[in-house]
């Protein structure tokens, strides 16, 4: 007994000393960012299973935000702190349904956090984006017909062209504030003045609110670039600015990010000012200022 005890134990062990090395971990641990790669302690995006470990992974199901702007979320709590801003038509990736929120991440800008499910619809292929501040929407195409909403600048529509508007789901939109949506705006700084003045919103992406990475992940999503939504992400494009400073540098520093206007002034989002301003360029320049050139 006490050898066939022994020969258990020496099996035993060689056995676990062989799912030991069957499973050992090696090479260099991977560090996702959390802000941007879906993935919590019980859920994670099925598109990360090679990267993270979960007890359960979930395929994305695509939605789009409906007539209403909406707030990402960093808890699925109204009172949350809201992390950014989905606009009207954008794509959000549900990866979870519970309590009336949605987790996942938004397509433009990719942030992940919790949207209110009612904010959300069926996705639909845009063809023409919001370029103004603000675009009206009437009943039908008559200038003096009342306005029934308006739709925020980054706004994404689907419709068709008739005569001086676009026929949409919502109404009639002037097509004098759009911009087709395979024709990108060529001077980002352009798109960003036209939001002068607007005031200073955590996680706004709108001319009723935004903060100093939403202005320029605005501004440079509207010229064609799929810029991230975070400020220190934004502070990685383009490469090192030699020289002079240019119009459409992107400046980074302590606290904020912008872009030039020209050689001396930037325009951006300051919590400072409470609203999207210009300041010299000076004025940062003991605050860990970078100037980054984006490819034209």
């Amino acid at each position: 007994m006490v050898a066939a005890a022994g020969r258990d134990r020496r099996a035993s062990a060689a056995f676990s000393s062989s799912t030991a090395r069957h499973f050992r971990i090696t090479g260099p641990s991977l560090r996702l960012d959390s802000r941007t790669e879906a993935f919590r302690d019980d859920l994670a995006d099925i598109t990360l299973s090679d990267q993270v470990l979960a007890p359960h992974y979930a395929r994305a199901l695509l939605r789009g935000c409906g007539a209403d702007s909406t707030f990402v979320r960093e808890r699925p709590d109204a009172g949350a702190a809201a992390l950014s801003e989905l606009l009207p038509g954008e794509d959000f990736a549900v990866l979870e349904y519970a309590g009336g929120w949605a987790w996942g991440h938004s397509r433009q800008g990719r942030l992940v956090g919790y949207v209110e499910t009612i904010a959300l619809s069926d996705p639909t292929a845009a063809t023409h984006i919001v370029c103004e501040e603000k675009a009206p929407v009437t009943a039908d195409a008559d200038v003096a017909a009342p306005v029934l909403a308006s739709l925020p600048m980054g706004a994404r529509l689907h419709g068709a062209e008739c005569g001086p508007c676009l026929t949409t789901e919502y109404g009639c939109v002037s097509l004098s504030h759009l911009r087709r949506i395979d024709g990108p705006e060529a001077d980002p700084v352009a798109v960003a003045e036209r939001l002068f003045g607007a005031p200073w919103l955590e996680g706004g992406r709108t001319g009723d609110g935004i903060d100093a990475a939403g202005l320029v992940q605005l501004a440079l999503a509207l010229s064609g670039m799929d810029a991230p939504r975070l400020a220190d992400q934004l502070g990685a494009l383009g490469v090192p600015a030699g020289g002079a400073p240019q119009r459409g540098d992107l400046v980074h520093f302590d606290g904020g990010v912008g872009l030039m206007i020209d050689d001396l002034m930037f325009i951006h989002a300051s919590r400072e000012a409470g609203k999207v301003t210009l300041s010299p360029l000076a004025e940062v320049s003991a605050r860990g200022l970078a100037l980054r050139r984006l490819a034209g």
